[in-house]
């Protein structure tokens, strides 16, 4: 008994091995490799390549030569005719009955036309646009019971306005209150330098305040001159070239004027409107609060 026990202690059964499986293998992608030299050099490159209008191109750089090729043309073509005339032995008076003549008519009548373009397209041009200089004094006008911390907000618009767009002039309106006027605005007719004062209640009176705040929206004048409603912004610069109307909520309006036509874009309009809403939400904390002095104050 004891004999059996311990053969079967020191001669176990093996345990029978379930067979190996084969690894799998983990899907690795493998992503092309490129020689940057040779994208470089553009040897092997077989991706869309930019198209080039060698005509467009020839045509932005000759401005002058291509207005005037309607005039060489027309001029070529009428000489052309009276060779043509001369050397087939056909009298230089116009025969109605000859079918050559006929032919001739219509060729002047076309050389003609082409010459009358090109003097047309010599007269007409594109109006350059160009930054101006605004005729004006600066000024830096806060209402004098403004917190730091908006203060130090309102500083920041127009510092990031002035440095990033066409903005020279800002003037915000806020309940009824000239919070901030900053930037170039119109000298005062006093001759003592001093910059006009924004009449507060005289602009909301004004159809360009009522017409942005019923809307709702971005006003943007794109070229200030065409526009009547310029009188009702007579603490801007007189040859201010475009503003943007901006509301503030429904409390108030930023009046943004530039030195460019169309100056502003329309990333610049965007952006614009989320300063706006940003300023909105900052003032409706703390302009509420304050007392309807008008009474500016330089800081």
């Amino acid at each position: 008994m004891e004999a059996g026990t311990r053969s079967l202690l020191l001669s176990p059964t093996p345990i029978p091995r379930s067979p190996k499986r084969p690894l799998r293998r983990r899907f690795c992608p493998t992503f092309p490799r490129f020689n940057i030299r040779a994208l470089n050099s553009g040897s092997d490159y077989r991706g869309p390549k930019p198209k080039t209008n060698l005509v467009a191109d020839w045509v932005s750089n000759n401005d002058d030569a291509a207005r005037s090729l309607p005039i060489y043309a027309g001029g070529v073509s009428l000489l052309a005719v009276l060779f043509n005339r001369t050397v087939s032995d056909i009298a230089l008076v116009a025969d109605a009955s000859s079918s050559q003549s006929r032919a001739d008519l219509l060729t002047l009548g076309l050389a003609v036309t082409n010459i009358l373009a090109g003097l047309v397209w010599l007269s007409i041009r594109p109006k350059s646009i160009s930054k101006v200089n605004p005729k004006g004094v600066e000024c830096r006008r806060m209402h004098s019971d403004l917190p730091t911390a908006l203060v130090s907000e309102l500083l920041w618009a127009w510092e990031s306005l002035s440095n990033a767009t066409c903005c020279r002039s800002l003037v915000i309106v806020y309940g009824g209150r000239d919070v901030l006027q900053i930037g170039f605005a119109a000298a005062s007719s006093n001759g003592g330098g001093e910059a006009v004062a924004v009449d507060a209640d005289k602009l909301i009176q004004g159809s360009l305040y009522r017409g942005v705040m019923k809307s709702g929206v971005q006003s943007y004048l794109a070229n200030l001159a065409l526009y009547p409603g310029k009188s009702e912004l007579p603490f801007l610069p007189s040859n201010t070239q475009a503003v943007i109307l901006q509301p503030l909520g429904d409390k108030g309006i930023a009046i943004i004027g530039g030195d460019t036509i169309r100056g502003f874009t329309a990333s610049d309009q965007a952006w614009i409107s989320l300063i706006g809403e940003k300023l909105d939400a900052t003032l409706a904390r703390c302009v509420d609060n304050l007392p309807l002095s008008q009474d500016p104050v330089l800081k």
